[in-house]
């Protein structure tokens, strides 16, 4: 009954955030071919058809730390990661993500970071993939380069994320969890690249670039932090 409730919670702040997207000049629909930094979305496994999701319950083995699945429902909450900069470089709010770009996804529901490091993840052993920090604070673990083919990171392109320390990839291939999370997908890490590590961003709310006064681009963008 817990669990339902805070899920009908966290649905009803993304509706205000949704509602107050429309006043601060963010991007709901297509008109955004690419991804900005400070963006909420949806990541799709194209080869597996789930998306990328987390939940406060802890893997029983390895690290320990909040578990990170896949998921094929469409409609839930805990799968919205926010698009963040580092602790060395920035990401300001409504700038183009590059290909190429170190950047970090904070799980909305959580405020940890997707994560990865050499403990074995529990079902193909491969490598872990977990969330961690709080309110978005992390360590290094929770960088990832961008890998997309042209300048900027497409809404259309399967791209891949390769974490910055391990050089692995992030990945799914198939593996399924039993309870307490029956159903759902592991998430790792693998060194080499493979249709089980593309992925799409999907829904969202996408910040849109500012027009300055002088009609030059601000990327500042002040007034859209949630």
């Amino acid at each position: 009954m817990a669990k339902s409730v805070y899920n009908v919670l966290i649905g009803f702040l993304l509706c205000l955030v949704l509602l107050f997207s429309f006043v601060f000049g963010v991007s709901l629909g297509t008109e955004l071919s690419f991804v900005t930094c400070g963006s909420v979305i949806k990541l799709l496994n194209i080869r597996h058809n789930v998306r990328l999701h987390s939940h406060d319950v802890r893997y029983g083995s390895g690290s320990g730390q909040q578990s990170v699945t896949g998921v094929s429902e469409i409609e839930d909450s805990n799968s919205y990661w926010r698009v963040r900069g580092t602790s060395d470089t920035s990401c300001h709010r409504g700038t183009p993500v590059k290909c190429g770009q170190t950047i970090r996804l904070t799980h909305v529901s959580t405020g940890r970071n997707l994560h990865s490091h050499h403990f074995t993840s529990p079902l193909s052993s491969n490598q872990e993939v977990s969330a961690f920090g709080e309110e978005g604070e992390g360590d290094y673990l929770d960088n990832w380069t961008v890998q997309c083919s042209g300048s900027l990171w497409q809404r259309a392109e399967a791209i891949r994320f390769r974490h910055k320390a391990t050089d692995a990839l992030l990945s799914v291939t198939g593996e399924q969890y039993g309870r307490p999370i029956h159903g759902q997908s592991e998430v790792h890490a693998m060194s080499s690249p493979s249709e089980h590590s593309l992925w799409k961003a999907m829904e969202g709310i996408f910040m849109k670039p500012s027009e300055s006064p002088a009609g030059s681009r601000d990327h500042s963008y002040p007034h859209t932090e949630f």
